[in-house]
């Protein structure tokens, strides 16, 4: 009677049937970009340089000839939201170092000699300013579905690279982060 309680006991809480392996998340979504053929790119949140970066990501991905991009998004199979910051500003930096040291020695008042008196007096002074015009630029992007389910996302930066700016390194980066990723979701096919 006990092996019987003990077999039910164990088919009631799952043990007796080993777990079937479940499909990653990341998978999951790999395998919905392969659905993807026209994608709407929204408006990107962060002022304006953010719209600067949503035309720049939208010439990115139109090269990349990933997708149909369109601007109607009740067409698109999938949405792409998210954010850009395009900052350009001066780094400053500054450091003072100071040694000095002084000494005196006297003496008092005496008939007999001579009041005596010394003294010594050293320094040294050392300042350095310097300012660095700096341009940087940042994305967190996300494929949505028509569902609301992110399939796919990534974030990007870029302190500007050798011949282009900080925002279409970005947008270049984030192409090809793409790019790779629908590359995987082929080979899993």
């Amino acid at each position: 009677m006990l092996p019987i309680f003990l077999l039910a006991l164990a088919s009631a809480s799952g043990l007796a049937d080993p777990p079937q392996p479940a499909i990653g998340i990341e998978e999951t979504g790999l395998r919905q970009l392969l659905t993807v053929h026209r994608v709407y790119v929204d408006r990107l949140t962060g002022g304006e340089t953010a719209a600067q970066m949503r035309d720049i990501l939208i010439s990115s991905i139109a090269g990349s000839q990933l997708f149909i991009l369109t601007e109607n998004a009740e067409k698109a199979d999938a949405t792409l939201r998210g954010a850009a910051e395009d900052l350009v500003f001066s780094e400053v930096h500054t450091s003072q170092d100071s040694i000095n040291a002084r000494a005196n020695l006297g003496s008092g008042k005496s008939v007999s000699q001579r009041p005596m008196s010394a003294g010594l007096g050293l320094g040294e002074n050392e300042s350095e300013h310097s300012s660095e015009r700096r341009h940087e630029a940042i994305a967190a992007v996300r494929l949505v579905n028509k569902d609301g389910d992110v399939i796919w996302s990534t974030t990007q930066e870029s302190l500007g690279a050798k011949f282009h700016g900080a925002s279409a390194d970005v947008a270049d980066k984030i192409t090809a982060k793409l790019k790779e990723d629908v590359e995987r979701a082929r080979r899993l096919r």
